[in-house]
């Protein structure tokens, strides 16, 4: 990973680098722009893929390659490909101020610190796309949050579907159709699905948090007001379907302890499901990382206390949201927007996202020094 950065940052011309190129995480300024992420078409912070020469193109990918698995490099190379097939989805015509508002080169990339130092940090993130990676005395400590969006979720190829997160979708669909009706009443969050995942783009998930509304999602906001009335246009659509109000948003928090059944009231085949479900979001990860995971989570005591939680419609195309969380672990899903082919997954670590509790004791150790 440290050469692959190098190499790619080596490759950058005096105008590309003060973009590529920011202080350490242990720099104030430059952690408070770390903890900052996005998911929706906004600008991410770094070199846009875009801006970039071919063979620096090809360095970068090689680095985001490095921070995944192979399939989890071939979802997110998918995922960014699928703005091509948005921009005709909706008649070229969606903009967000730009010449070109579906992009597939709006895709940043940014490093924080030298690769190599005791502590250093990368990024990925564009429209449906956030990877957060943070390095400690040579391990990678953090991937999380984790976000891979896809829209639209299912489209038609030449004798098949393309469908990048079929997986985590059809997964979790099957465990929430096995569930008896004692079960399923443990399981259910709410009779319609939520729009959007709940942890929205926080830099911490806490207690109590509800889902973040479009117009926060976004690096600061329009000036242009027409982009303004889009964006909340947007987020009145999406609240007329799911036809939440404050307290419909209150039942569906994030709570801790966690809502939903319990790995403890399922079961082995129910299990099973459920440690599948949780691979394939740490299977994101590359393979050391995701087998670390594994082996956690091939514990019964560990699985007792993993809750899975649903809303909405059990039936195939229509809205539903899920959520997997556990003392550590938040993952979280919707398919709702664009009748329910517009799909969001997050995969967090409650106990440490961005690595912040390894960067904690480190810079407490520095003091002690």
């Amino acid at each position: 990973m440290a050469a692959a950065a190098t190499a790619w940052l080596g490759s950058l011309n005096k105008d590309q680098l003060p973009l590529a190129a920011y202080d350490s995480p242990l720099h104030p300024d430059a952690e408070a722009e770390r903890l900052r992420w996005f998911y929706t078409p906004t600008e991410h912070g770094g070199l846009a893929v875009r801006d970039q020469s071919a063979r620096q193109q090809s360095l970068a990918m090689q680095l985001v390659a490095t921070g995944l698995s192979t399939a989890g490099y071939a979802t997110v190379a998918t995922v960014m490909g699928l703005e091509n097939v948005l921009d005709q989805l909706e008649g070229w015509t969606v903009h967000w101020g730009r010449q070109r508002g579906r992009d597939p080169g709006l895709y940043w990339l940014r490093v924080f610190g030298r690769p190599g130092d005791r502590v250093w940090a990368w990024r990925l993130g564009g429209h449906h796309i956030s990877l957060n990676n943070l390095v400690v005395a040579g391990r990678l400590i953090s991937t999380t949050p984790c976000f891979i969006g896809a829209d639209p979720a299912t489209t038609e190829l030449l004798g098949g579907t393309l469908r990048p997160l079929q997986g985590p979708e059809d997964t979790a669909r099957q465990l929430a159709r096995s569930l008896d009706a004692g079960q399923f009443g443990r399981a259910l969050l709410h009779p319609s699905a939520v729009s959007d995942i709940v942890s929205g783009n926080r830099p911490h998930v806490r207690h109590g948090d509800t889902m973040m509304h479009m117009q926060d999602l976004w690096r600061g906001h329009f000036e242009d007001p027409r982009l303004d009335r889009i964006v909340h246009d947007i987020d009145r659509r999406a609240e007329a379907g799911s036809g939440y109000t404050e307290s419909d948003h209150a039942s569906v928090a994030i709570m801790i302890p966690p809502k939903g059944i319990s790995g403890r009231d399922l079961d082995e085949d129910q299990r099973h499901l459920l440690r599948r479900l949780i691979t394939q979001y740490t299977g994101r990860a590359p393979g050391d990382l995701a087998d670390a995971y594994d082996t956690h989570y091939a514990s019964d005591t560990v699985l007792d206390h993993v809750h899975f939680g649903w809303a909405g419609s059990k039936d195939p195309g229509k809205p539903h949201y899920y959520r997997v969380q556990d003392p550590r672990i938040l993952i979280e899903y919707d398919n709702t927007q664009r009748q329910a082919n517009h799909a969001h997954s997050v995969w967090r670590d409650l106990t440490s996202d961005f690595g912040l509790d390894v960067l904690a004791a480190h810079r407490a150790h520095l003091a002690h020094e």
